[in-house]
Order: C-alpha cells, then sequence, then structure tokens
C-alpha cells in the first residue's frame, strides 16, 4: 500500500507554503514480534499493521510514523487468534439439564479472550429443537466469534436419559436446521450414547453428507463395547473428528493399549483422514495415552478444550494450559499454534479463519512462553514442566479486546 501525502497550505506573509504530512494509513501497529503464521509459511520477525478490522500489511520494517497507535511485541509471538473447536457455551438457568441452556455451560466472552481464543465452537449443546434459542440467547450477544456442531440428539446435550432416545436423532431435521443456520452451524455432534447400536453415529453422518460438514464424535459407554475400529474404517469419513481421542475411560477402547502401544487401525485410520482432536474435558484425557501416542509421533490435528464449569476448575483449566501440557511432552510452539489456528480452521472448514493473512479479519493473539516450574495434572497424575503458555494481548476484529501487562497502553 503506497504511503499517502497529505499536503498542507498554509498562508505565510502573504506567500503559500505547501508542507507535506505522512498520513496514518494503519489504526494498529503490532512491532516487532515472533509472527507464527502456519497457513502462510512465516516463522519469522514480522510486523502486523491493522486498518480498522482488517489486517492490512504483513511485512518486515513497517514504518511506526504510518501508525494511530503501536504495540511493541518483541519477544512475544504473534499469532492468528486461536480457535477453541470444542467448548459448551450454551448457558442459561434450567437446572438439571447438563449442558443445555444450563448452568455449568459458560458464557463465551469470560475466558476467550484472556487465553488468545477468538473463535469457539460450541460441541452439540444444542440439537435442532433449540439452536435457535441458543443463537438468539449467547451467539449474537457474544463478542467471540460463536460456531456450533449441533447434536443429533434434537433436544441437545440435557444429559443422562434425555441423550438415548433414538426417536429424537433425526438426521433430516439436523440436515435442515444445518442449512437454514450455516452462517454458523459447522457440523453435526454425537455424544453420550449408551446404547449397542449405530444408529446415532450413522444418521449424523448422513446429515453430513448432505450438508457437506463434518461429525465430531464423542464415542463410548455403549453398553456392550462398540468397536473403536470399525467407528473409524466403517462408519466415519475422511474429514469426520474424534474428539478425547487421548481419553482413557471406561466403556471405551482407548488408542494406546495395555502394553503402552498404539493401536495399528489408528495409523490407518489417519491415513484415511479422520481427525484427532484433543477434547480435554473433566477426565477426557490422559497421560498414559497422550505421552506414548505423542512419543510415537501421534501428534493430535487440533487441541481443544471441551470447557464447561467443570473441566475449567478441574485439570484442564483452558486452551493454554491444555496446549501447555503438549509444549512439555514435545510438540514445538509452532506445531501448538498450527493445531488451533489453521487445522482448527480446516477442521471446521472455515478456512477464511486461523491465519494472518492480509485481507482477513484482524483477529490476533501475542502469547509469550515463561520459563519456570509448572505442574500438570490429568485426573490421576501430575506431571511437572518448565514452560508454560500465557497470553499479553488479544485483538479481535481489529480491538484490542484483553491487555494483560497494558502493551497497548504503554505505547501511542
Amino acid at each position: 500500500m503506497k504511503r499517502i501525502i497529505q499536503y498542507l497550505v498554509l498562508l505565510v506573509s502573504g506567500s503559500l507554503l505547501f508542507v507535506n504530512v505522512h498520513a496514518q494509513q494503519y489504526t494498529l501497529l503490532i512491532k516487532g514480534g515472533h509472527v507464527l503464521d502456519p497457513k502462510n509459511g512465516i516463522d519469522a520477525v514480522m510486523d502486523i499493521a491493522l486498518l480498522n478490522d482488517t489486517i492490512a500489511k504483513v511485512a518486515a520494517n513497517i514504518d511506526v510514523t504510518t501508525a494511530k497507535k503501536v504495540i511493541d511485541a518483541k519477544g512475544l509471538y504473534v499469532t492468528p487468534g486461536l480457535i477453541d473447536i470444542h467448548t459448551h457455551n450454551f448457558i442459561g438457568t434450567t437446572p438439571n439439564r447438563y449442558l443445555n441452556n444450563s448452568y455449568d455451560a459458560i458464557a463465551p466472552d469470560g475466558f476467550t479472550f484472556r487465553c488468545g481464543v477468538t473463535t469457539v465452537v460450541d460441541a452439540g449443546s444444542s440439537g435442532w429443537r433449540n439452536f435457535e434459542q441458543f443463537l438468539n440467547q449467547t451467539i449474537m450477544h457474544s463478542k467471540t466469534r460463536v460456531l456450533a456442531f449441533i447434536n443429533i440428539v434434537g433436544g441437545g446435550m440435557q444429559g443422562g436419559p434425555y441423550e438415548q432416545d433414538l426417536s429424537d436423532m433425526d438426521g433430516k431435521m439436523t440436515a435442515l436446521t444445518i442449512r437454514r443456520f450455516r452462517q454458523w452451524v459447522v457440523g453435526v455432534k454425537v455424544a453420550h450414547y449408551e446404547g449397542a447400536e449405530w444408529a446415532p453415529v450413522d444418521r449424523a453422518v448422513e446429515a453430513g453428507k448432505v450438508t457437506g460438514t463434518p461429525v465430531m464424535i464423542d464415542f463410548g459407554g455403549s453398553n456392550p463395547p462398540l468397536s473403536l475400529e470399525e467407528l473409524f474404517m466403517q462408519h466415519l469419513r475422511p474429514g469426520d473428528i474424534f474428539t478425547h481421542a487421548y481419553a482413557k475411560v471406561k466403556g471405551r477402547m482407548s488408542i494406546v493399549d495395555d502394553n503402552g502401544k498404539l493401536r495399528p487401525f489408528v495409523f490407518e485410520a489417519r491415513k484415511k483422514g479422520i481427525l484427532f482432536d484433543v477434547g480435554h474435558g473433566g477426565t477426557s484425557f490422559s497421560y498414559s495415552q497422550a505421552v506414548p501416542a505423542l512419543k510415537a509421533g501421534f501428534f493430535p490435528n487440533t487441541i481443544s478444550t471441551d470447557i464447561h464449569t467443570g473441566s475449567m476448575n478441574g485439570d484442564m483449566k483452558d486452551l493454554l494450559n491444555v496446549m501447555s501440557k503438549f509444549l512439555n511432552m514435545g510438540m514445538s510452539v509452532p506445531e501448538l499454534v498450527k493445531a488451533t489456528t489453521s487445522e482448527a480452521a480446516k477442521a471446521i472448514r472455515h478456512e477464511e479463519l486461523g491465519s494472518l493473512s492480509e485481507n482477513s479479519i484482524a483477529d490476533i493473539a501475542l502469547l509469550r512462553v515463561e520459563n519456570g516450574k509448572f505442574g500438570f495434572t490429568d485426573a490421576n497424575t501430575r506431571m511437572e514442566g518448565d514452560s508454560k503458555l500465557l497470553c499479553e494481548l488479544t485483538v479481535r476484529a481489529g480491538k484490542i479486546v484483553y491487555d494483560l501487562n497494558g502493551l497497548a497502553a504503554q505505547h501511542k
């Protein structure tokens, strides 16, 4: 973008004097940070200039006089706004309804920006019967971008017996709802069914087929247990998402066997195109699974939280804490950022998100790695680590929405 020159015409002693003044082209300049933009292959110290809600320029050494406000990002990672593809945000006041219009769900803006998260995807809290209520009640009132998988159960994630009714699992109505609300709905969620039938999975996949959207599945708990290998190889499609990938829970085969070896069909599922998502949750992450899987080179496609009031106050805490666990298990910062930006955007088929491309919406996180002695837990084990990710500042659609240490206030 060319520098704009304004000419001021002044009358001095009866003569005209022309003065050149550099117009400020940009509303915000993030200066000198280590830019990590996996989609565009950027891993270098760069500057990012914003014009209102848009990324206008990404380059080295952008002139500070061209911006109204400058943030010194030296020593920080500058990344696309993080995307958490497994959350529960259908907050409400209905008792005994688990994560559907309930007290256990959480309002997005209360936890997102302080973690560098600018986009969340609610994972099946609502179904086709009540998605519109979720839209009007939560999505439309959030500064965070809120998208959603809708539950194959029409009533959504109400818990217990409410999620066992096969007659309320309607693929046609689910597909119609996706089409009607395509701006917000990214796919279908299957979870918590305890029967021995494949019907919930197959109906969800059918709805996904006719709408061109992925299925996210929380699998296990069936009595008798259903085969994980059959799920991957016979029911799910390339691009469908297996969440709680590193869980070890009763009633579900895990991806790592009792000898600490990754089951061979898991590699085949990845080759097929099944995506593996962390979905940490309250008890849906186990070091006994994650450590040997990562040692075998089996990294997650996406890293997410399964955040609700229970998990955020338990072992999970927030997305940066989950990322920090994987940092201390051997994933690099660029790999972590990729799993929570460009790969997350690809998984939900919204590839306009998750990058720092010029002319894209300015969703940006400034992160730092803090060194020290930290503890990270699953439901049974404590692991010590020497590194932890923290968020210094978050930009959502060009506006500074979180600033831990006042970086934006210190620089004009």
